[in-house]
């Protein structure tokens, strides 16, 4: 069976409309209100100019969900952002950060709307959007006092004062992100301006964007951001949104929203934030009604994607001419056996059932000797005998197996018959036709992965793309690199040094490696299309390998 079109990827609840970017918590909503306050918020509806004038409806909205991998939405296609392209060298590290853009500006300058709108414009599936809402210090139980709670909830609290945010989160964080690691982020209850025992998971990208208003208020946040853009929006315009938002959507009357616009939101613009307005790289004005800007900044932003891509690939494919093959990798002994069963399997002519069987009995000693790398300890057990045996056993927590879809689901029933109570993942990853890059489109651990010994099965593996983004999800989940085992029938000596270039500590283990891999990926000689070969599904088009060149695994 076909490996599932990315649109045809889980999609979750779509997310609340969100905040205006910067703005201090509120009261909640009243469920009652006035025929006037209705009124007076269609009224100013009329007062607010259209958003993105002179561009088609945009489709594509962003999730952050506790739940599940952040997603990235279109028309035509869901893409799970949890993993990037490995941008590794020749010497396994990290050869560029991710691309770290600031949005500052006023309360309801149109901060959000920008951000949505560069990365529906971008159209590259690795970006995070990361809010400065999330990082308010003083919505902290043991922080906020009685009688600041009671102030917080009749709006007679600052939250658009510097020192209401954690700048030392937001800096560890951010870091965090643009060296590819996974950070958690806080989630507050705006309701109750506190900080909920949940955590939602961000993944480090291609492309970060931080908004707030006061993104560019600290000098070492500043030194972090690769471009800074200040949103610059007529003070009216901002009020008029506050109005709108606070009467319609939050059940307040027009006196409250007023004063507290004049007592802390205008203040802290004149003192903290057009100030900042210098140290940007870009200043917007009219916010998202500024298309032209908005196509210069992507522009910008692609060129320095580029510039981190290309040679990337290139680098690795050309690291491991006239290198010995890596000692992390282990080929199970050549037997006339094992070579019989790669025979068969090789064989164009054999049927789908001798395919299977052979293939089957392969994977079963693969397994069989990943566990011998597993570690060990000494243990004395007594025999019915009554005599003491010294032997071994097991050293770990617990064995989990992840599958790189579609192909290496194939080798879970020979990993379950020989490891009992074993745990199983999956990952779905595809290569994005256009770019030539990874992408991962379906995500599935058990929890407390990062405890496990992890077996990561692929059936073949050429360039070896997909296998280092599998390998890289994998550490964003906490599993120590030197506990993770890499298991595949065929492997190609480019993808096997591209691997080990990558994670020098991650065992690789194999039955066989061809050397050579042709233009288009193809394992020479090779097995031909390992999925469409065991599934009896019918080849693409073109007559190339899913697995080595769809997946580039």
């Amino acid at each position: 069976m076909a490996a599932p079109p990315a649109s045809a990827a889980p999609r979750s609840p779509p997310p609340p409309p969100p905040l205006a970017a910067g703005d201090g918590p509120d009261r909640p909503a009243e469920k009652s209100g006035t025929a006037c306050e209705d009124r007076s918020a269609e009224s100013l509806d009329r007062l607010l100019p259209p958003v993105g004038a002179g561009r088609s409806p945009r489709k594509r909205t962003t999730s952050q969900c506790k739940s599940e991998p952040p997603l990235l939405r279109t028309s035509k296609r869901t893409i799970y952002t949890a993993g990037r392209p490995p941008w590794y060298n020749e010497h396994g590290t990290q050869s560029k950060e991710a691309f770290a853009i600031g949005l500052g500006g006023g309360s309801a300058s149109g901060k959000t709307t920008v951000a949505r709108m560069i990365i529906e414009a971008l159209d590259v599936p690795w970006v995070v959007l990361l809010s400065m809402d999330s990082f308010y210090k003083l919505l902290l139980p043991q922080v906020l006092t009685k009688q600041q709670q009671e102030q917080a909830a009749h709006n007679n609290f600052n939250f658009d004062h510097p020192d209401a945010f954690d700048f030392d989160l937001i800096v560890s964080t951010l870091k965090k992100l643009k060296q590819g690691k996974s950070v958690k982020v806080p989630i507050y209850d705006f309701t109750t301006h506190s900080r909920k025992k949940d955590w939602k998971t961000l993944y480090g990208a291609n492309v970060i964007i931080f908004e707030g208003i006061m993104a560019f208020a600290d000098k070492t946040l500043l030194e972090l951001l690769d471009m800074k853009i200040f949103v610059d929006t007529d003070s009216d315009i901002r009020l008029v949104r506050r109005l709108r938002r606070d009467i319609s959507e939050r059940g307040r009357d027009i006196e409250g929203v007023i004063k507290q616009y004049n007592k802390f939101v205008k203040p802290a613009f004149d003192q903290y934030i057009q100030p900042t307005m210098r140290v940007a790289d870009i200043v917007v004005p009219r916010g998202s009604g500024n298309t032209v800007a908005i196509d210069l900044i992507v522009q910008h932003v692609h060129s320095q994607l580029e510039e981190r891509e290309l040679s990337v690939r290139a680098a690795l494919a050309s690291a491991h001419q006239c290198h010995p093959l890596p000692r992390t990798l282990s080929v199970l002994k050549s037997t006339p056996q094992v070579r019989g069963m790669h025979t068969i399997i090789r064989d164009k002519e054999t049927s789908r059932d001798e395919f299977i069987f052979y293939s089957k009995r392969l994977m079963r000693l693969l397994i069989e000797h990943a566990l011998s790398f597993l570690p060990f300890q000494d243990c004395v057990v007594q025999t019915p005998q009554g005599q003491d045996y010294a032997g071994k056993c097991y050293a770990g927590k617990q064995i989990t197996g992840v599958s790189i879809l579609r192909a290496g689901e194939t080798m879970e029933p020979a990993l379950r018959a020989v490891c009992k109570d074993v745990r199983i993942g999956t990952i779905l990853i595809q290569t994005n036709q256009l770019t030539g890059e990874p992408e991962l489109h379906y995500l599935r651990l058990p929890k407390d992965i990062s405890d496990d010994h992890v077996i990561l099965m692929d059936c073949t593996v050429s360039t070896g793309a997909a296998a280092m983004m599998a390998v890289r999800v994998l550490l964003d989940h906490d599993v120590p690199e030197d506990k993770i085992f890499l298991l595949s029938l065929l492997m190609a000596e480019m993808g096997v040094h591209s691997v080990a270039y990558a994670f020098p500590r991650v065992r690789i283990i194999t039955t066989a490696v061809d050397k050579r891999v042709n233009d288009l990926f193809r394992i020479i000689p090779g097995i031909g299309n390992f999925g469409d070969r065991y599934f009896g599904t019918d080849a693409v088009p073109d007559g190339s390998d899913e697995e080595e060149v769809a997946s580039t695994s």
